[in-house]
């Protein structure tokens, strides 16, 4: 499993757009081979920080979405953001408790 992170930092009159924007670049991930899950998360004890997280089955797959769709997803993105970091992380192990 191969997980994509981007670090935003983010004016809160721009939040709702982030949301929106990250929600369309989500829907066409969706489409895309190997994508499992997207989530927005707002970091914890950081002012104006947010993240946007994709699971995806192998970084082959993510690369391939990102060629097609990157630079058209950026131009029709509203919100106005500051990426702070890009984090590119391999599964090592993993335990998922039933729920």
């Amino acid at each position: 499993m191969f997980i994509h992170t981007v670090l935003f930092e983010i004016e809160p009159k721009e939040v709702a757009a982030y949301r929106k924007d990250s929600l369309m670049w989500a829907s066409y991930a969706k489409e895309a081979r190997g994508f499992f899950a997207y989530y927005t998360m707002k970091r914890c004890d950081y002012k104006n920080q947010y993240a946007s997280i994709y699971k995806w089955k192998s970084r082959r797959d993510h690369t391939c979405f990102m060629k097609k769709f990157h630079d058209w997803l950026v131009m029709k993105s509203k919100a106005r953001v500051k990426v702070l970091g890009y984090y590119n992380l391999n599964v090592v192990d993993k335990f998922e408790p039933e729920v």
